[in-house]
């Protein structure tokens, strides 16, 4: 760690100062924080410490095990020169030809966060709603379509897909998650062919950094209590490990709107990962390999239902989700210490997932077997402007489903191959293009191409233009289970395809943006204007229109989705930090009823978040206060026209305004507790659920929900930690 040597004694860790071994081309820069790591041979003694500014250093290291800690001195005979910094809890680079933004821990520390699916509240470029009003599920969608269109990955490897689709973000606690990485648009190609609307990577905490000891308490006024405990060690000098303990639970029942159903489900959640990372900075070796395990018990329905009496009558409605997940997964990374920039990564996960459900007189189960492995070399050509990924990747899955009395059982694999090109001249121009071509045994055979360009042509600007494709299998049961909590009988529309009788979803994705930093009264700010389109060649619609059915059918003619968004992020003073939003859809499908703007999407958005640190005191005493405000405009409901008349809705859904608030007091840099509200205005949706009355008639349906159904909701936490 290189550090500023100043009279008050801080430790300031000095941002990209040059270390590297004399007389060789072996080198690195320092990090935000001051810290770098370097390879290591024994023929290598004299460490170089250069910062513009500071006088060199030369040191001589005897061993490389130890940690490098060296403070430099300023020149003397400069006139002094202070530079401040500050790190941001939301993140978009400049200099990157994809449209990333990178979310940090700090930001996720301005809500609860309690898992993934609610690790979005701050952030404009995610929308989340309730999928139903019976399951209590988050749903998010990005660029106007739903989850199933963004391939979401942990650490790069993708883990929320298949049978994990709906439920699956609810399974990553927040306190595991180091940093959120969003990527609008088309994706890489290294990571598979199913991205269309984007990619959702979520980096876990690292062993060897997390704290020894880490305990987050939660509870809040719906009776929800959580627990999250991080036990880190190191067992070497080059092996790490972590366990890392989470769980959840909610028995009491609610029903603010005196329905007779609860307001959210009653639920019980254990979920273990125990991690090793392996690191040998000599050898150029690092390694990663987690063991996860969950079990998610769900009960909701009639307040008056007794799963043990109830189950499968009609004695009273009541619904039960069980599920049982087992993970493995591995990374293994290797880079040439004589050449820094040839590495090769290996990237293998299993999962087994199997749910037992059912939701009245509706019986959903599905067991998914899943293997994912993928190789990965990089290197360079000619110099390190040109840069080249490739590999090959296998994925495998079986599904088993029971649909009521159906069994739907199907296996797919895939092996592909992939080319990544990569030009980077930071200061003007990075243009990557990425091409894969993948034998599929249900999809074919099939090219799968990516571009990304961004180019900037004066200081602190990037234009942003990308193009790419995306192919996929529609799950259709277990995508959209919010379907067996109505009376809706279920209709396929067979087409001849290979996956339930259907083809698969092929669309193309098309964006610009434009990120322009600038000074705005002597503080820093941005501004972010994007615009993309999604265009389905093939669709797998699911059809609303009739409120007695669903049917799945492919497009016959045209489904897109365009999305515009307006952002503005400004630091009007220290401490204090201010995001505002404003996005637009136009999300329409031709549906066997002509074209409609899709259900229960929002065409206007509004969004704003503050927040403010007090200065930091040297004990890392401080204040911290957060609030999030959505404004959704009306939505339109699917057709209700040929149901009774006290079953009909309105064509569309009133406007939706909330607020959400923390405050969060630090006491020192061990413990912390906060405090903090979801939707303070305390909205509710009046009849969430049509026909809640006759349960089992013709015309109930917990699918029509915009907005909150529980109301105001506050909590309180602790977080406690050792270093």
């Amino acid at each position: 760690m290189i550090i500023e040597a100043n009279k008050e004694n801080k430790h300031i860790g000095l941002v990209g100062a040059n270390v590297y071994w004399l007389d060789t081309t072996v080198g690195t820069v320092t990090d935000l924080d001051g810290k770098f790591n370097l390879s290591y041979k024994p023929e290598y003694e004299k460490l170089v410490v250069s910062y513009v500014g500071f006088k060199s250093d030369t040191l001589t290291i005897k061993s490389p095990d130890k940690m490098v800690q060296h403070w430099l001195q300023p020149t003397s005979d400069l006139e002094e020169v202070t530079v401040t910094s500050r790190k941001q809890a939301t993140a978009k680079s400049f200099l990157k030809a994809q449209n990333v933004i990178t979310v940090s821990s700090d930001e996720l520390l301005k809500a609860a966060c309690c898992n993934l699916s609610e690790s979005f509240e701050t952030n404009p470029s995610i929308d989340v709603n309730f999928a139903d009003a019976i399951t209590g599920t988050r749903q998010i969608k990005m660029l106007g379509l739903t989850s199933p269109y963004i391939l979401i990955a942990t650490e790069n490897i993708p883990s929320i897909r298949g049978a994990s689709q709906t439920y699956g973000l609810s399974f990553i606690p927040g306190t595991w998650v180091e940093s959120i990485q969003i990527t609008k648009g088309a994706g890489s190609v290294i990571n598979g062919f199913e991205s269309i609307a984007g990619q959702i990577n979520t980096e876990l905490v690292k062993p060897s950094t997390d704290d020894k000891l880490f305990v987050n308490l939660y509870g809040a006024t719906n009776s929800r209590l959580e627990l999250n405990t991080h036990l880190n060690t190191k067992v070497s000098d080059k092996w790490h490990s972590g366990l890392f303990i989470h769980g959840n639970t909610q028995n009491e029942k609610h029903d603010v709107n005196n329905d007779g159903f609860l307001d959210m489900p009653l639920f019980n959640q254990i979920n273990l990962m125990n991690r090793w990372q392996y690191t040998d900075t000599q050898k150029g070796f690092v390694s990663f390999i987690n063991l996860k395990y969950l079990n998610d018990e769900k009960q909701t329905g009639e307040l008056d239902f007794n799963p043990d009496t109830d189950k499968l009558t009609t004695n009273y409605w009541g619904s039960e989700i069980e599920t049982e997940r087992y993970e493995l997964s591995g990374k293994f990374g290797y880079v040439n210490p004589e050449v820094p920039w040839q590495s090769l990564g290996v990237q293998a996960a299993f999962s087994s997932h199997e749910q037992e459900s059912y939701f009245g007189l509706n019986v959903y189960d599905i067991k998914h077997n899943s293997l994912y492995a993928n190789a990965i070399y990089n290197s360079i050509i000619g110099d390190s402007r040109n840069k080249i990924k490739t590999g090959i990747s296998y994925t495998y899955d079986h599904y088993d489903e029971l649909v009521n009395i159906t069994d739907f059982e199907r296996t797919e694999n895939s092996v592909g191959a992939f080319f990544e090109y990569s030009y980077d001249n930071l200061e003007l121009l990075n243009l990557t293009a990425g091409v894969r071509i993948d034998r599929h045994n249900l999809l074919g055979t099939f090219i799968t191409p990516r571009v990304h360009l961004r180019y900037s042509p004066w200081s602190k600007s990037a234009f942003r233009a990308s193009f790419g494709r995306g192919k996929r299998s529609a799950n259709i049961f277990t995508e959209n289970q919010q379907l067996f909590a109505t009376s809706r009988t279920i209709g396929i529309l067979n087409s001849g395809g290979d996956i339930y009788g259907l083809d698969p979803e092929i669309a193309w994705n098309y964006g610009v943006s434009y990120l322009q930093g600038f000074n705005l009264f002597g503080r820093q700010a941005d501004i972010t204007l994007d615009y993309y389109k999604t265009d389905f060649k093939n669709q797998v619609v699911v059809d609303w229109e009739n409120p007695q059915e669903i049917n799945f059918y492919n497009l016959e003619g045209k489904s897109y989705a365009n999305s515009f968004q307006a952002e503005f992020n400004y630091n009007p003073f220290e401490g204090f930090d201010l995001r505002m939003a404003y996005k637009l859809y136009d999300v329409k499908t031709d549906y066997n009823s002509g074209r409609l703007e899709r259900p229960l999407t929002p065409r206007n958005r509004l969004f704003a978040n503050v927040g403010y640190k007090t200065k930091e005191k040297d004990n890392g005493a401080r204040w911290k206060f957060d609030a999030t405000f959505n404004w959704l405009g009306d939505q339109r409901y699917a057709s209700t026209t040929s149901n009774p008349t006290q079953y009909q809705l309105q064509e569309r859904t009133p406007t939706v305004s909330t607020l959400n608030a923390q405050v969060t007091k630090v006491f020192s840099k061990k413990f912390e507790v906060y405090l903090g509200g979801e939707n303070i205005t305390n909205l509710r949706q009046s009849n969430p659920i049509l026909g809640a009355e006759d349960p089992f008639g013709a015309n109930f349906d917990s699918t029509f929900v915009y907005g909150p159904i529980f109301g105001s909701m506050y909590y309180a936490g602790l977080r406690f930690k050792i270093k």
